[in-house]
């Protein structure tokens, strides 16, 4: 958001069409109407989100979006397919599906969408639209990520978010390494990892079966993994590496944003999502931590006492559901010294 000049911020669109559009497939508030109707993304789908896109591109600037996989993939390990509004088989690009899902003109539950899956594809984007970026995957690890995401779903935070129930599915681990794996099988990422030493990289068994058709080609995308840990503890570092991954100069003014400005951007950025990012809108800058994430600490007794035995429990068990997930992406991750 600090470089407004060349890059325009866009925050997490896909949560639109994921959980109040015509195609959604949260349930989060299927039974609830008003709430999809209040949100103003009723109508939502997910061509319009890259109709949004399109639009946002023509100021010139390069489009950064933060989003999340889990948002175009069916949850509960359900097959995807793909999404009406983007299906193109027998129609015009851009032309209007009529409905995502329903009989006799009655709208039902929109997934499953009667539309073609692809092959190997887990998203209901297809593959030709999703090569159309640069991707980078942030990870945090989950004893650190779901209790601060358990705390947004429970009292008094929840009125404030208006998510009154912790859904583990909305972790988006297997999601993300979904994503991440198809998009190395296709051969849109890889096989350099960035911020690595892709000899020990390869020694390691990190490397793609494909890398040897794979070498030489210039127009590959670096596997871009930064993990949030490591960017607190080193932000100049990692951010570096991850511009030059991405084509980006840097420039360490980048880690400050303590204007007037600067504020009236990031709330504007995040109204959408009210408490989640409380933290972020109220900070000036990325600076490396002055103490360095716990590791062996007694986090089951920190979870009792700040949620309960209840609570306790379903973050115990969603952090070690997730935590295999997030251990084979953190081997791509970053490294800066």
């Amino acid at each position: 958001m600090t470089r407004r000049d060349t890059i325009k911020c866009v925050h997490e669109p896909f949560g639109d069409a994921f959980y109040y559009g015509p195609e959604r497939l949260s349930a989060r508030y299927e039974n609830d109407i008003a709430r999809r109707v209040n949100s103003g993304f009723n109508d939502s789908t997910y061509q319009t989100v890259f109709d949004r896109f399109e639009a946002e591109g023509t100021e010139g600037k390069r489009l950064f979006i933060k989003d999340m996989a889990h948002y175009l993939i069916p949850p509960g390990g359900k097959p995807a397919s793909i999404a009406p509004s983007l299906a193109r088989k027998e129609r015009g690009v851009g032309t209007p599906n009529p409905s995502a899902n329903g009989k006799n003109g009655v709208q039902q539950t929109p997934y499953p969408y009667h539309t073609e899956p692809e092959p190997g594809n887990p998203t209901i984007v297809p593959e030709q639209l999703l090569k159309m970026f640069h991707f980078t995957f942030l990870i945090r690890h989950p004893r650190s990520s779901i209790p601060s995401y358990y705390r947004c779903t429970v009292p008094p935070l929840d009125e404030v978010t208006g998510f009154y129930d912790f859904n583990p599915s909305e972790a988006g681990y297997t999601e993300l390494r979904q994503v991440f794996d198809y998009l190395r099988s296709i051969g849109h990422l890889g096989p350099h990892v960035a911020g690595q030493d892709n000899k020990l990289a390869a020694a390691n068994g990190l490397s793609t079966a494909n890398d040897s058709e794979m070498n030489g080609s210039s127009d590959k995308i670096d596997i871009c993994v930064v993990d949030a840990d490591d960017l607190l503890d080193n932000p100049n570092g990692i951010i570096e590496i991850f511009c030059k991954s991405v084509g980006i100069e840097y420039d360490p003014k980048m880690l400050d944003w303590n204007s007037e400005k600067d504020d009236q951007e990031a709330k504007e950025a995040f109204k959408k999502w009210p408490g989640f990012h409380d933290d972020a809108i109220q900070s000036s800058a990325l600076k490396p931590r002055l103490h360095k994430a716990k590791s062996n600490h007694d986090e089951n007794s920190e979870w009792l006492e700040k949620f309960g035995e209840k609570g306790a429990k379903v973050i115990r068990d969603t952090v070690d559901a997730n935590i295999r997930d997030y251990e084979y992406l953190k081997q791509f991750a970053i490294k800066a010294t």
